[in-house]
């Protein structure tokens, strides 16, 4: 091993048995692939200069590592590379600095890790920790590889404690299976940060994912990966691959989060508990792909959050009755269905978020609607708002919301006016043109028509001079008495829909 790391090349210890030499497995391996931590110290913090013409690094293979390997407060300059290793104790890195450093297909008890500094990749592809991994204010040059890990919880319940983690690049963690809370509150990545068809678990937790204020400068990608060898990352698997979803048991906090393209949810799933949720309340990107799978129980909190282009299946969504679905002052700018996704679906959604009557949503929907050119949709969608204000009034003040829902539907439909006048005038004229008609003044006034009578009845402020020309007696008076009821009526919630209307342009 000496000389391989004056020669930067590979010592390998493997038996050749695969059976054996599995480094999860439960064959003990002997002394004769053993080897001390504090030596892995010596070589890398102060190990023998290279060959000539050679660069010094520590690369293992199948080797065990007896006790603590301590590197805490080091700078270890050597490229390391450490595969199908097995660490019989903790692996200690805080505030260690390294240029590179991998330890791949490795079973490790735990890494302590928090505040190390790498100048390039650190990765750590197929390893096992058995009681967590601490990269609390990592921070990593290039890119942090945790794919295919699997990671189980430490004594606090934590399986990845990464609270402001910095990544250079991008972070994968594709496939990762964690037993515990992956905590990466207001973590940084330079580019994106995948968890492409990852399962993340927390049974005895609220949150299996806790990333407040975290910033992502490119895509968080919470969606299948391509089962295959290898790993397929990234776009879409091809036809006939079999995929694996992203799946999440226990919560989800991204509250806060500023993401530079996409949150990208595509066939997500997330089995929640009734108290537990998919919180991404104030969160600000360009575009949300909530394409994922509708929960069963728990909520969807989308409060405060500032999206562009909100892009959704009507099978995602959490639907009536209400409460599953939270999103007071959810701001998006465009609608993009994926699928069909028609108008009264679309009500269910607003009403799924709505237990309790809050017009902003009606209106930031009507808006969205009115501002792509579907103006029709715009105005079923402001008077479904007014229907469901309508529930919340007093008696007196619902009883005249239901007869502006009926007469002109809140000034929505004004052409209802225009029939129920048509179907009011031509009943009057029928009704008067059978009634007796004496005149006011004999002698004086116009000639008798109960058509232009009707009409002088039922239209406000306008004077045919037929109305108060001649007199009615007996129950005439009061079916002249209640056209003009009823014309008054029809005229004030014309009035009141042409004034919305108005108003909203």
């Amino acid at each position: 091993m000496w000389q391989a790391f004056r020669n930067g090349s590979v010592f390998d210890a493997r038996a050749g048995d695969r059976e054996v030499d599995d480094p999860h497995g439960g064959r003990p391996w002997g002394p004769e692939r053993s080897v001390r931590a504090r030596i892995v110290a010596w070589l890398l913090l102060d190990g023998p200069p290279a060959l000539d013409g050679r660069v010094s690094s520590l690369k293992l293979q199948g080797l065990q590592i007896t006790d603590v390997l301590d590197l805490a407060g080091g700078t270890v300059v050597p490229y390391v590379e450490m595969k199908q290793c097995r660490f019989e104790k903790e692996v200690l890195l805080p505030e260690a600095h390294f240029t590179t450093l991998r330890l791949v297909d490795c079973s490790v008890p735990r890494l302590e890790a928090a505040r190390v500094h790498t100048e390039g990749d650190l990765h750590l592809p197929r390893c096992r920790f058995h009681s967590g991994v601490r990269l609390t204010d990592a921070q990593i040059g290039t890119d942090l590889l945790l794919n295919q890990a699997v990671v189980f919880r430490d004594r606090r319940g934590k399986s990845i404690l990464a609270d402001g983690l910095s990544v250079g690049q991008d972070l994968q963690a594709e496939m990762l299976e964690t037993h515990g809370e992956v905590s990466l509150r207001g973590a940084t990545v330079g580019v994106s940060l995948s968890l492409r068809g990852s399962r993340l678990s927390n049974t005895q937790g609220r949150r299996a994912l806790n990333a407040p204020q975290m910033t992502v400068e490119r895509t968080l990608y919470l969606t299948p990966a391509g089962l295959g060898n290898p790993l397929q990352s990234g776009g879409t698997p091809a036809r006939g691959t079999r995929v694996q979803r992203f799946e999440c048991v226990g919560g989800v906090r991204l509250d806060d989060g500023r993401f530079g393209d996409a949150v990208d949810l595509e066939s997500a799933r997330f089995a929640l508990e009734n108290d537990q949720e998919v919180s991404l309340r104030r969160i600000q990107t360009p575009e949300l792909r909530f394409l994922g799978e509708r929960p069963l129980r728990g909520r969807i909190v989308l409060s405060g959050a500032k999206v562009v282009n909100l892009v959704d299946r009507a099978a995602s969504w959490p639907g009536p009755p209400g409460g599953q679905l939270r999103m007071g002052g959810f701001a998006y700018e465009n609608l993009i269905p994926f699928g069909p996704f028609p108008l009264g679906l679309r009500l269910n959604w607003l009403a799924a978020a709505t237990p309790e009557y809050s017009p902003e949503p009606y209106e930031r929907l009507a808006t969205v609607l009115r501002n792509s050119g579907e103006d029709a949709d715009a105005r079923e969608v402001l008077l479904a708002k007014q229907r469901r204000r309508r529930d919340t009034l007093p008696p007196a003040a619902k009883v005249w919301g239901y007869i502006q829902d009926w007469t002109v539907a809140y000034g929505y439909r004004p052409g209802r006016a225009a029939v129920w006048m048509a179907v009011l005038w031509a009943v009057g004229a029928f009704a008067f043109g059978h009634a007796s008609h004496p005149p006011m003044k004999p002698g004086e006034g116009p000639h008798w028509d109960p058509a232009l009578f009707a009409l002088d009845l039922l239209l406000p402020v306008i004077d045919l001079g037929q109305s108060s020309a001649w007199q009615l007696r007996g129950g005439w008076q009061w079916a002249a008495a209640a056209l003009v009821i009823l014309g008054w009526i029809l005229a004030t919630t014309v009035a009141a829909g042409a004034t919305r209307l108005l108003r909203r342009s």
